[in-house]
């Protein structure tokens, strides 16, 4: 009869462990667990320790750290109809454990999946010149969209980065002759503005010139006698002084 009862007490110990062992919950700072008893929501909760009833709840651990998402390279023609292949990464976390578990069957995947079509309207939208000039502004564009669409799943996305964008050779290398062309460009409008300015200080000095009818005299005769070999030319002292003013002037 004793033997009876220490191997009923035995065995009452290892049932009482056992659903101590089912009871018991321990979730980390970054986990949240969602409970459904009896499959109706029943709450959430973590981080630490908590205890739920055997059999009737139901536990769902859930990550609550930032996740990252690399979204693969899709096939756009963007919106001047050059096709591009461009891939993104996106960051985003769980905001709402419960929403992440009912309102939607895969997280992930229903992330990953708007993500991917969210980038295909956006970049389709857009110039080749807008997707390489401004992709701050393209990125803000897609962060909004996409956490507009994951908000009722109690998704936050915190940033969208477009990391890639692959352009075919025939179009690199009518960007490269275009780039080219606008330095030339460039390069032509820098010049032709300094003979401007170089003219424009001819005249004034023509203007001085004209003005002392000495000097031009004398001008007029230096233009002679330089056609002459062998000549030497002597300046005087009144030539110095208008050309120290021509010097003023400028």
């Amino acid at each position: 009869m004793l033997i009876d009862l220490l191997s009923s007490g035995f065995g009452l110990i290892i049932i009482v462990l056992v659903i101590l062992s089912q009871a018991v919950k321990i979730t980390r700072e970054y986990e949240r667990g969602v409970i459904f008893r009896l499959g109706r929501f029943a709450g959430i909760r973590g981080p630490g320790l908590f205890l739920i009833i055997p059999i009737i709840d139901k536990l769902v651990k859930l990550d609550l750290r930032i996740i990252t998402l690399d979204v693969p390279a899709q096939d756009v023609i963007t919106k001047d109809n050059i096709p591009i292949k461009v891939d993104a990464v996106l960051y985003f976390k769980i905001s709402d454990p419960g929403k992440a578990t009912i309102e939607v069957e895969n997280y992930m995947m229903a992330t990953s999946q708007n993500s991917q079509t969210s980038l295909r309207g956006v970049v389709g939208a857009s110039t080749l010149d807008e997707l390489l000039a401004e992709r701050e502004k393209i990125n803000q564009k897609l962060h909004e969209i996409i956490d507009k669409a994951t908000d009722p799943w109690g998704i936050k996305v915190t940033a969208v980065e477009v990391k890639h964008v692959e352009i075919p050779e025939n179009m690199q290398r009518a960007i490269a002759k275009q780039a080219e062309a606008e330095r030339m460009k460039r390069a032509k409008i820098i010049l032709a503005e300094g003979e401007y300015l170089a003219a424009q200080k001819l005249k004034e000095a023509g203007d001085i010139l004209k003005a002392d009818p000495i000097v031009l005299r004398y001008l007029e005769t230096l233009t002679e006698a330089a056609k002459e070999k062998n000549t030497t030319i002597l300046f005087p002292v009144e030539m110095l002084g208008m050309l120290k003013r021509i010097q003023k002037q400028e």
